[in-house]
């Protein structure tokens, strides 16, 4: 069931356009995300759902409420919404329990008292009650944010750039316990943030906006192996295009090989496309024909990633076992596995207004 419904939404700064044509639904307890580089219109669209932002055009719905349309914004503390912010916003000369608290009305000491600290063994951090924000780290400060976010149980908990301020391992961490929290808590969540690593951990659904739309709003994983667009496959994942020749039968001819598309190919024989090569979709194969030569390398534990130049000039990326120890300038054999194939017209690309095989 939808809780919230954003249609066809347009938001400005003077004459600027900084989100045009947004529509999204969230369903009731889902964890959602809208993910893109900066000034993509990604923290605007969550400021118009705030209450923060005006629309000129389109409309919001919050359970089936009207709180935001053209001439009309229902003032910020009266959508039931809780928000989290990149830098935390916590009151220092506030104990952590007072933080949690704060503008909770009609509560006696107590009662204070025992949300304050039913809401820290929710952030897994009981026991830290009486400390102040500076006697916490980065990641205990950002728990506690959350927790005064979810004290008042409110409808939809909107989240901007929440770890960004936190080391890669610690957000990474992060991130997948804050899901836990609120799919055991049944909230529906928003999430803001340009880390597609962030994005797929925490949310069953994404969208991928550039300049100020939605461009696919999707799962993960359909993201990544089927996007739609030239730039949601690009900014996704790591990969590089080769040029290709359509040819007939869905196949695509490359300077690696022939590849076959699942989907039906939608231009004529002869046409030049851009297929798109993930680290996944080429192997190491030493006895192979098709040579490479190793130009960068980037250990990674389990898997080593190598950038790998073909005899044409252009570079692909492939994972090899971490036991396939090459050096720069060394000749290595590859094949090609490539089981989701996305394509593109050349003359389209740079524009990026066409869909993918």
């Amino acid at each position: 069931m939808s809780l919230l419904d954003v249609n066809g939404i347009e938001c400005r700064y003077g004459d600027t356009v900084v989100a045009a044509d947004v529509t999204l639904r969230v369903n009731k307890g889902a964890v959602v995300g809208l993910l893109g580089p900066s000034g993509c219109g990604k923290t605007t669209v969550l400021r118009a759902i705030a209450g923060f932002q005006p629309l000129q055009q389109g409309e919001i719905r919050l359970d089936g409420r009207v709180i935001s349309s053209p001439g009309f914004t229902l003032a910020p503390e009266k959508r039931h919404l809780g928000m989290v912010f990149q830098d935390y916003s916590l009151f220092p000369h506030m104990d952590v329990g007072d933080n949690i608290c704060f503008g909770l009305r009609g509560l006696g000491r107590a009662e204070r008292g025992r949300l304050a600290e039913e809401m820290l063994e929710t952030v897994g951090l009981a026991g830290f009650c009486k400390r102040f924000p500076h006697e916490l780290s980065g990641g205990q400060q950002q728990r506690v944010a959350l927790a005064r976010a979810l004290a008042p149980k409110p409808d939809l908990l909107l989240l901007d750039e929440p770890f960004s301020s936190l080391d890669v391992e610690l957000r990474e961490h992060l991130s997948v316990e804050v899901r836990e929290i609120l799919k055991h808590r049944g909230t529906t969540a928003i999430l803001v943030t340009h880390d597609q690593h962030e994005a797929f951990a925490m949310c069953e659904m994404v969208g991928v906006m550039n300049h100020g739309r939605i461009l696919q709003w999707d799962t993960p994983y359909q993201l990544y192996h089927e996007p739609n667009h030239r730039f949601v496959a690009d900014f996704i994942g790591q990969g590089e295009f080769l040029t290709a020749t359509v040819l007939a039968d869905n196949r695509l001819e490359t300077e690696l090989g022939i590849v076959r598309c699942r989907r039906q190919v939608q231009w004529p024989a002869g046409t030049q496309v851009e297929v798109l090569f993930r680290p996944d979709d080429i192997l190491p194969e030493p006895e192979s024909p098709l040579r490479t030569v190793v130009i960068d390398k980037a250990f990674k534990g389990a898997e080593t990633l190598y950038t790998l130049r073909l005899e044409t000039g252009a570079t692909v990326v492939s994972l090899f076992p971490s036991h396939h120890n090459h050096e720069i300038g060394e000749r290595v054999g590859i094949r090609i596995d490539a089981e989701h194939v996305v394509a593109f017209p050349i003359e389209t690309a740079a524009t990026a207004h066409t869909e993918a095989l």
